[in-house]
């Protein structure tokens, strides 16, 4: 019996162990996780480029809901995430946010693309953020969906993605 006690308590002393070395490493993450979104920003340049989108600055709807008149912005961006609508823009207080999206531009900035739309006019906003403030306000969803883009769309750095899919594999992973 005593070497199976001495034999449990060594087990326990492991799984003690390694809880104190994942607080570490979430402690370890935590504190640079904006940092990493940074380095993703600048590593995915060429998939922006590739695959970003010219997002609607402002255009007319008719009665069907149909844009005429559009005018875009000229740098691409894809989307990284949505969250609830703030109350009005920062540009004009009078304006009420109906969509919110966190995206980055082809050239490696953060921005939240705010909405409005008045009954006939659907205008933007792009209010630059840094990525402390889009994980902050669009929480680990928008260093998730970069993550996919670069999976997808970036050719010759698998060493990278491959670094990076055990970081965000341990950011996503799901306590039992």
């Amino acid at each position: 019996m005593d070497e199976i006690e001495k034999g449990f308590e060594a087990l326990m002393k492991k799984i003690e162990k390694s809880h104190e070395n994942e607080k570490a490493l979430t402690v370890q993450l935590k504190e640079n996780d904006a940092n990493l979104l940074k380095k993703m920003a600048v590593s995915s340049l060429s998939v922006v480029k590739i695959v970003g989108l010219n997002m609607l600055k402002m255009g007319k709807q008719d009665t069907k809901g149909e844009i005429y008149d559009p005018a875009y912005y000229p740098q691409k961006m894809i989307i990284l995430g949505k969250s609830e609508p703030v109350a009005f823009r920062p540009d004009n207080p009078s304006k009420t946010v109906t969509d919110q999206f966190c995206v980055l531009s082809s050239e490696g900035d953060f921005f939240e693309l705010m909405y409005s739309f008045d009954g006939f006019l659907t205008d933007s906003y792009l209010n630059p953020i840094d990525a402390r403030k889009a994980l902050d306000q669009y929480g680990y969803d928008v260093m998730f969906m970069l993550y996919r883009a670069m999976k997808d769309y970036l050719q010759g750095e698998e060493k990278l993605l491959d670094s990076l899919e055990t970081v965000i594999g341990y950011v996503f992973a799901k306590k039992a």
